[in-house]
């Protein structure tokens, strides 16, 4: 008794995914043996609450260590990224609560399904081996494939479900291919193990080739160009509430993925990773500057939106150092703020048709819902970088690290896209503010105006209020990888 008891304690890193998983699986029961109606509503607002809790555990908790023959691992960094997720998670329940039955979504399995791939990217986040590294990421996506087509009657939906199935399981097939050309030339699995060998010597072809199928896998996870081709269809196929998940926490988890492989695993080849992150932020930040100008659907626009700031995000990762993960870490959580709000906004704007789609949707909504205007034209502007909002600091961030490691036609690069993208941000706003209304809405639901609230705030507040804790805790997390 005494020996599964020390056991248990052992654990302790990894009590925050074991209370998802536990937690799951009772509401996956409650599901099954409750009223259909009142069940629905009873099992969300638990899956919030058990999130909510889960956080808390995993900010909390100063428990680090390796367990499971070094599977798995807990630092500071994980602990970081973790909350962003579990919060973002959270907040994308929030947002499905008052709409779950207008985008059909009022069944019991949604917020088990949201659970289940939580819990999946809190094991990508944590993985130390490259087997639980695809554990974590196919527990992620199954869950995230059948929330995609959890639409059924929506030919959309089911389409975008089907375009995310075959294109993320090529992902991972190309990950796992990659993954096995770095055992096979290294005789390892574990993350720190595989560093040490590559240490001992020059890198093989063989195991540069598995490099660059093992980013290309975790490219298509944060949609990054030339692996984003999935992302504007799912994105505007998928319910809006669903569209606010998949642009949150996944691209959180799989970002934190993307340092932690780069960092712990190829630091020793560090030259030949950073070409491919170089790379792939050049493209992403161009590509989707461009894109994003003839999109007139308002989900397309996110989509090209989300992946220029994948693009910039990895500006930061591109330096190869301390100063960038730090500047990352932080460009994603502002990220998540402005991504959450900005969907909270979209979902406050029901007319009896259904929810806007189009941009010319926007027409005037100054003027009959001033409230979500202003919120969508400050997410607009942070969105664009400007001072002094959130999305201001965010770039600087990254921008900073870029010029720190000399990359400077990166950072120009960035700035010139910035540019380029106020065009269809700036768009949005003068179409709110300038055009005549041409829709009647329905009143809000009180939730989402406190997402819409708080997100505002934050993003105003942010040098005042938020930009040094954050800063010291990001720093503290990225310090953790060094």
């Amino acid at each position: 008794m005494v020996s599964d008891l020390t056991s248990f304690v052992a654990l302790a890193p990894a009590y925050p995914e074991l209370l998802l998983a536990v937690g799951a699986i009772i509401l996956l029961m409650m599901g099954v043996f409750s009223d259909a109606k009142s069940g629905n509503t009873t099992i969300v607002g638990v899956a919030i609450g058990l999130l909510a809790v889960t956080a808390v555990l995993v900010a909390f908790q100063s428990e680090d260590g390796v367990l499971f023959n070094g599977a798995f691992i807990q630092d500071g960094f994980a602990r970081y990224m973790k909350v962003l997720v579990l919060i973002g998670s959270a907040a994308a329940l929030v947002l499905s609560v008052s709409t779950a039955s207008d985008h059909n979504l009022n069944k019991f399995e949604y917020p088990v399904l949201v659970i289940l791939a939580s819990l999946g990217m809190l094991m990508m986040i944590s993985a130390n081996d490259l087997m639980s590294l695809y554990i974590g990421l196919e527990l992620q996506s199954l869950s995230l494939y059948v929330i995609a087509a959890f639409k059924r009657d929506s030919g959309r939906a089911t389409e975008a479900g089907l375009k995310y199935f075959v294109l993320g399981a090529l992902s991972s097939g190309m990950l796992l291919y990659g993954a096995s050309m770095v055992y096979g030339f290294t005789g390892q699995t574990q993350i720190d193990e595989i560093a040490k060998v590559i240490s001992l010597g020059d890198p093989s072809l063989g195991l540069i080739v598995g490099l660059v199928f093992l980013l290309a896998g975790l490219a298509f996870k944060i949609s990054a160009v030339p692996f984003h081709m999935w992302t504007p269809d799912v994105y505007e196929g998928v319910p809006t509430p669903v569209t606010a998940f998949f642009a949150s926490a996944p691209k959180v988890a799989a970002m934190a993925l993307f340092i932690r492989i780069v960092f712990d695993t190829f630091e020793p080849i560090a030259k030949d990773w950073q070409q491919i992150v170089i790379f792939l932020s050049l493209a992403s930040m161009v590509l989707a500057a461009f894109a994003a100008i003839g999109q007139k659907k308002l989900k397309r626009l996110i989509a090209y939106s989300s992946i220029g700031h994948v693009g910039f995000a990895l500006v930061g990762l591109s330096a190869g150092s301390q100063t960038g993960v730090e500047g990352v870490a932080i460009y994603m959580a502002i990220y998540l703020v402005m991504t959450i709000g900005l969907f909270a906004c979209i979902l406050a704007l029901r007319t009896d048709q259904g929810y806007v789609e189009d941009i010319s949707d926007l027409a005037g909504i100054a003027q009959t819902r001033p409230f979500v205007a202003a919120g969508i034209a400050l997410i607009m502007f942070s969105l664009i970088g400007l001072p002094p909002l959130a999305g201001f600091f965010a770039k600087w961030e990254v921008f900073l690290a870029a010029i720190e490691a000399q990359l400077f036609v990166l950072a120009v690069v960035g700035v010139l896209a910035s540019a380029v993208s106020a065009f269809y941000y700036l768009r949005v706003i003068r179409t709110m503010y300038f055009d005549e209304p041409n829709h009647q809405f329905i009143n809000t639901p009180n939730e989402l105006n406190v997402v819409i609230a708080l997100s505002g705030f934050l993003i105003v507040a942010y040098a005042v209020v938020v930009a040094g804790p954050l800063k010291d805790i990001a720093g503290v997390a990225a310090g953790s990888l060094f």
